[in-house]
């Protein structure tokens, strides 16, 4: 395999697709030994088939909102890579998705969901629509007429939505309620559902508290103990909530929360009713967490910043992509951090990355940290194939198992001659060779 000539190829054919082409170029350069290890993949074709999506829909969106006004916008579904399962991976409702966007998040999803060892595949999907600012009536007709575009290419055994940024249990809701009017069947067909009709026990909060479970084991397995250790958080939605809460049960204290706005840094922790006060912000829609301030005054709001300049153990990014970068990981990396998991997906730029393999810091990549959540999807597609509904306790325990079996694949694959751990590596290579042999057992199709 030549690196680069396949790269240069891949940015001929999509040119401008920064974040796609980043995330391709980060799991190349990990496999690379191995792939070249095995002679019947480059015979196949492998990795060239694995770093095109399957197929890309692209559709208009028109919906009509309260002033009577025709508002249109754009969708997608890209149906990454099937070969382990059927396609399953979010969708984001942003002004900021773009088909790169997507692209990059599928390509990472088939590696993801590839990791948990359950039967699913890559893909993801969206719309430049954002919820903000819109009513329940607005966003209902726009999900309708979301769903009256993509609805054919659904099925419990075909392609399983879920929420992202901008989709959560109400978006869900609606876009459900619509399939079911068009297909007129109760199926499995999205994750993420409210717990009246299929959801599962844990979803909101699973990829923090998968994220803390991969954290714990990384921490344990190089005899650290995350008691006491002090955690900046990003972001303050689902995935910070779930961190935050069971960062703060594992003895952990966190320190900060940011949103687009700046950060919050509050040295006395933020646990119990400051944890429940992140949820309120977040539902007021608009975006910023000053407020956290004037709720509790003990706190600081750093405008216009981010977290990681602040002194902390732990560093664990939950919002959005390459939201750390390279001067970020240095001020990290000067204070003495001891561990960084990426929660929110590609949450750390190429040179934040390479700064922290190189000071053989202890790093994780989002398709292994941030695995929870669809992991805890997974299991809810299980349960509504069964027909049944397990208890919260059932659903933590079956995560934190799956938690603890993708660490162990990343130190089965990640580990250096000289005992450091690169879990980029690790994830990448066993992700990939999963997904690579049962493309080769499956034939040129």
């Amino acid at each position: 395999m030549n690196i680069e000539n396949l790269l240069a190829s891949l940015e001929a054919k999509h040119p401008g697709e920064s974040e796609y082409l980043q995330a391709v170029k980060e799991v190349l350069i990990s496999i690379e030994d191995v792939y070249n290890q095995h002679p019947e993949f480059e015979k196949a074709k492998i990795i060239e088939r694995l770093v095109e999506p399957d197929r890309i829909f692209t559709f208009r969106v028109t919906w009509v909102d309260d002033k009577g006004d025709v508002q249109t916008n754009l969708g997608y579904r890209i149906q990454f890579n099937n070969a382990i399962g059927p396609y399953k991976g979010g969708v984001r409702f942003h002004a900021s998705v773009t088909p790169s966007i997507l692209k990059f998040l599928g390509f990472e999803q088939t590696f993801k969901n590839a990791l948990t060892t359950l039967p699913m595949g890559g893909a993801k999907g969206g719309s430049d629509f954002s919820p903000r600012g819109k009513s329940d009536a607005e966003v209902m007709r726009f999900c309708q007429a979301f769903m009256l575009e993509l609805w054919r290419q659904l099925g419990p055994d075909m392609d399983v939505p879920a929420g992202d940024i901008g989709v959560g249990g109400r978006e869900v809701g609606y876009l459900y309620g619509m399939y079911k009017k068009l297909t007129r069947q109760c199926t499995g067909t999205f994750t993420g559902k409210g717990l009246e009709f299929g959801g599962s026990l844990i979803r909101p909060e699973a990829t923090g508290f998968g994220g803390l479970y991969f954290v714990h084991h990384m921490l344990d397995h190089a005899n650290i103990d995350i008691k006491g250790k002090t955690v900046a958080i990003s972001g303050f939605g689902n995935v910070a909530w779930g961190a935050a809460t069971k960062a703060t049960e594992l003895g952990a204290k966190v320190v900060t929360i940011s949103g687009p706005d700046g950060y919050i840094y509050d040295p006395e922790g933020i646990s119990g009713e400051k944890i429940d006060f992140m949820l309120e912000l977040r539902a007021t829609g608009e975006d910023i967490v000053a407020p956290y301030v004037d709720e509790f005054p003990s706190a600081k709001f750093i405008a216009d910043r981010r977290p990681w300049e602040v002194n902390v153990d732990i560093a664990l990014p939950c919002a959005t992509q390459n939201e750390l970068n390279g001067e970020d990981a240095q001020h990290l990396i000067d204070n003495n951090i001891l561990c960084v998991g990426e929660i929110s997906n590609m949450g750390c730029t190429p040179e934040a990355i390479d700064l922290f393999i190189e000071k053989e810091i202890l790093y994780a990549p989002g398709k292994a940290v941030n695995a929870g959540g669809v992991a805890t999807s997974g299991l809810e597609m299980s349960q509504n194939a069964m027909h049944i509904s397990w208890g919260a306790k059932e659903v933590d325990d079956r995560l934190h198992h799956i938690m603890e079996g993708i660490h162990s694949q990343c130190i089965k694959y990640g580990t250096l001659p000289d005992g450091y751990i690169n879990y980029v590596k690790g994830a990448n290579i066993a992700g990939f060779m999963k997904v690579a042999h049962a493309m080769l057992a499956q034939g040129i199709y």
